[in-house]
């Protein structure tokens, strides 16, 4: 995997002559927001973030994601964070697609590159700073974790996609496969982002049709998805946003594999009643 084919360049604006009908969708049920969307009119800049902006792909907002937020964010050279979150229940993963970026987490100095995944448990003292000559972009997705009496909050990490081994679905050959940053079985985590890879020509073959809320963004290659009723195409650069229970699947086009950074709720009972937290 190359730095390059994690995320195409974002931001600009399109010309004057340019056809304003695109690929954009929002339903009660999904929601498409392809890269083309991603203009510089539509960032947002965050309190104790100096020369930064971010793309802000899903909120919990009513009709829409429940569980998280995601953000594409983009520091430019000199930019960062002494204060970069704001709420103590907040746990985050950053995901890095672009340049590079110093992170102190606990104390700890960590140099973060292309590929590079960051788990930060709620609470977790860590600031970032862009000290290259290029822009750092990164995902950045948070959840209001949900801490269970007994069980240990889970503590922070930095892993890097090319020390895990994808896993492979099981009767695929691994033409369908996972990269895991976390244990499935492990219910210190309520939420898993993974890096999911089809080669093409792949598919996952049936509707998933499950409780867990998904948001995905396409890191490499393109695909044909199935959400709800319709038939999708989203390429890299595209985000996802899948309401629990929404029929999914989809067929990986080519010529190179379709790759996609996942994010879904795990390891918790339905609330019956509304969540309180801290």
């Amino acid at each position: 995997m190359t730095a390059s084919s994690y995320n195409p360049p974002c931001g600009g604006l399109p010309p004057q002559t340019a056809l304003m009908t695109g690929r954009a969708v929002f339903t009660e049920a999904y929601a498409v927001i392809p890269k083309g969307v991603m203009s510089d009119i539509v960032t947002s800049v965050l309190p104790f973030w100096d020369d930064t902006r971010a793309w802000i792909l899903s909120r919990p907002l009513s009709g829409f994601s429940e569980t998280f937020a995601q953000y594409l964010m983009e520091v430019a050279p000199g930019g960062g964070s002494e204060r970069p979150e704001l709420d103590p229940r907040a746990e985050g993963v950053l995901f890095v697609v672009g340049g590079h970026a110093s992170l102190v987490l606990d104390g700890a100095t960590h140099a973060l590159r292309p590929g590079s995944y960051v788990y930060l448990p709620p609470g977790a003292a860590w600031t970032l700073r862009n000290g290259g000559d290029e822009p750092t972009r990164f995902h950045w997705i948070r959840k209001a974790y949900e801490p269970v009496p007994g069980i240990d909050v889970p503590p922070a990490f930095i892993r890097h996609d090319s020390e895990i081994e994808p896993r492979g679905m099981t009767g695929t050959n691994g033409v369908w496969a996972t990269t895991r940053f976390v244990s499935p079985d492990d219910v210190r985590h309520d939420m898993h982002v993974n890096i999911v890879t089809l080669q093409p020509g792949a598919s996952i073959p049936f509707e998933e049709t499950h409780v867990m809320e998904h948001g995905l963004f396409v890191l490499e290659g393109k695909a044909v998805y199935r959400l709800n009723r319709d038939w999708v195409e989203v390429e890299a650069g595209d985000f996802m946003w899948l309401r629990a229970f929404c029929p999914q699947a989809c067929y990986a086009g080519g010529p190179g594999p379709f790759r996609y950074l996942l994010y879904k709720d795990v390891n918790r009972h339905p609330a019956l009643t509304p969540r309180r937290f801290g």
